[in-house]
Formats: C-alpha cells, sequence, structure tokens
C-alpha cells in the first residue's frame, strides 16, 4: 500500500527553521531543544521544562511565543492561584443583569505555566481538560479554545519545600519532558555579550503568525508512518510495560503522541515519512517522564532515560521498506 504522491516538505522545513533561528536569536546553544519544542507546537502537544532555575526555560516559553503573532498569557503558579484564574470565571453583570464569562489565562494560543509544581493538585488540575480536549467547561458550560493551543510549563526538579509534584495523570498530558542543560562555555559568552547591557527578547520581532502555524499542523498530519513504523513504536511502548526495572510503563497515549511528534519531525526535515531515525530521535523526550522505576531500581539510583536508551538499543527495528 502507497503513501500516496509523494509531497513537497521544502517549504514546512523552510517555515520551522525561521521560527526556529528566530527563537535562538534568544536563547544561544540551545537549537535541539528549541526544535524540539517546536515539533511538539506543529504535532498539537505540550511541553513541560524541567531544568535548574536560570538557564533560561521561561525564556525559551516566552521567544517562541513572541517568535509567533499570536495571543499568548503567562501564569505565574503559586499556592493561592485558584482553578477559576486558569480557567475563567462567570460573573455578574449588574448593568445587564445576567452572568458573564471572563476568559482565564489559558484562552490563548501559546500558554507558559511558570513553575507549575508550586501550584495546589486542585489547580494544576484545571489544565487537564484544556491540554487533552482544547476546551474548557465552566458551570456546566463549554467554550473551545482557539487553534493552535500550546501548554509550556516549567519547574524545577530540585526544590521540594512549598512544591506539589505534579502526577501521572498530568505528566502523561505533556508529549514531551525538556531539559536545558547548561550551555556551553562559548554559548554562555555570547549569552554575557548579547544579554549583559539589553534583553534580546525585547527586540525579537514576529516571523510566523497562528495562521500559519495552523497550516504547518496539518501538513504534519498528512506525513505517512509506515505500518511497519507504526509496530515499532507500540513494541517500544510495549517494551516499557514488560522491563522489570520498570514498574508503570508507557500508556497508550505515549504511542500516539510518539507516532505524531514524529510526523511533524519528519516534515521539519522536509520529509513527507517518517524514518525510524525519527523515532528513536524523539523516544526519550516523548516517555521518559511518562514512566516510573520500580523501587529497586530507584534505590540503585537508575534513571528513566539511561533504561531508555538500553531498551532501544534491544528493540528490532524494522527492516527498509518492510
Amino acid at each position: 500500500m502507497t503513501a500516496g504522491p509523494p509531497k513537497d516538505f521544502s517549504q514546512f522545513q523552510a517555515s520551522f527553521e525561521r521560527i526556529a533561528e528566530n527563537v535562538e536569536r534568544a536563547i544561544q546553544g540551545k537549537g535541539d531543544v528549541i526544535r524540539r519544542a517546536l515539533v511538539a507546537l506543529l504535532a498539537e502537544g505540550h511541553v513541560l521544562l524541567e531544568d535548574v532555575p536560570g538557564v533560561g526555560k521561561t525564556m525559551l516559553a516566552k521567544s517562541l511565543a513572541r517568535s509567533i503573532d499570536c495571543t499568548w498569557q503567562r501564569i505565574q503558579f503559586t499556592p493561592d492561584l485558584l482553578p477559576t484564574d486558569v480557567t475563567g470565571v462567570n460573573f455578574w453583570d449588574q448593568r445587564t443583569g445576567e452572568f458573564e464569562f471572563k476568559p482565564g489565562a489559558v484562552f490563548a494560543n501559546i500558554c507558559l505555566g511558570d513553575e507549575i509544581n508550586r501550584a495546589s493538585p486542585k489547580t494544576q488540575s484545571a489544565l487537564l481538560e484544556s491540554m487533552e480536549e482544547r476546551q474548557v467547561t465552566v458551570d456546566g458550560t463549554t467554550y473551545r479554545l482557539d487553534e493552535p493551543f500550546m501548554v509550556i510549563a516549567t519547574q524545577n526538579p530540585l526544590e521540594h519545600e512549598g512544591t506539589y509534584p505534579l502526577p501521572e495523570s498530568q505528566l502523561d498530558r505533556f508529549m514531551m519532558r525538556l531539559s536545558m542543560g547548561y550551555p556551553g562555555r562559548s554559548a554562555e559568552l555570547d549569552i554575557l555579550d548579547t544579554h549583559g547591557a539589553h534583553s534580546v527578547l525585547d527586540e525579537l520581532q514576529p516571523v510566523s503568525d497562528a495562521t500559519e502555524v495552523s497550516v504547518l499542523i496539518k501538513a504534519a498530519r498528512d506525513v505517512h508512518v509506515a505500518p511497519s513504523l507504526k509496530r515499532y513504536i507500540v513494541d517500544i511502548t510495549e517494551a516499557t510495560r514488560e522491563h522489570p526495572d520498570i514498574y508503570l510503563g508507557a500508556s497508550p497515549r505515549a504511542s500516539l503522541y510518539l507516532l505524531k511528534s514524529c510526523r511533524a519531525l519528519a516534515a521539519s526535515r522536509s520529509r513527507d515519512f517518517v524514518i525510524p531515525d525519527d523515532i528513536k530521535d524523539l523516544s526519550i523526550s516523548v516517555l521518559a517522564h511518562r514512566i516510573v522505576l520500580a523501587p529497586e531500581a530507584q534505590m540503585r539510583g537508575a534513571h528513566a532515560e539511561a533504561i531508555l536508551g538500553g531498551l532501544m538499543d534491544r528493540v528490532p527495528v524494522p527492516a527498509s521498506g518492510s
């Protein structure tokens, strides 16, 4: 069964790189992280940026939002933040004598949730419906969110006091968990040069808009995935459920997100079809935060990323053309 006539994705790649390079003006030395975050956006997913303070998590989210001429909101998650601050609330309008809905901060194309693990579980869960179904229900009335819609959340994995760890059900809604990491020496010198005297973020101009991003999202849906590669994705997620060091394996949602993200990645590389390397490149970013290690593995100091790396080496890769 063929995938149909080949499509030209060179324009997709050009648009993708134009946005990524614009973000790189503000974030030096993190091209791979920037492109993965952009892949998640075009695959209709959400991103959790997890790293130590000061490495550019919030800057990345802001730079991506600034690079696209669209609506965006920032939510500073704190213990006293209410669910209605996120989703919105009905209030009584004395002039009209009726209740009127005031949208919350989640009503934006890109929603930045800063330090998401500082809010209470009740407030964190306010994001669940919007992330999964792209809608918000308040007092029995459902409101659709505009396309594109993406949540970029940040958290510091080292702080425990005053934080509420995200439950597995919430983590599973994020397509990818990304880590910025410390910059290299030359990149850090560039940061001193570019950010030492003024804010590059203030000078960042949009190079795309919500309409173009929506077109790219629809194009990514048409990227062909061979049946053998779909089986390869399922083989990987099934292997996480059978691994002795993994207590809780990847969910079917993980398989779906891996499929969708690989389509966007292939399109960004000017291809209308997915290859095994696309799946290998994204597997850890998509799967690592969804698995829970067995107590024995945790006691050994094992890491999900290392276990997944070994697992990927053992799962057979489909032969070309199969």
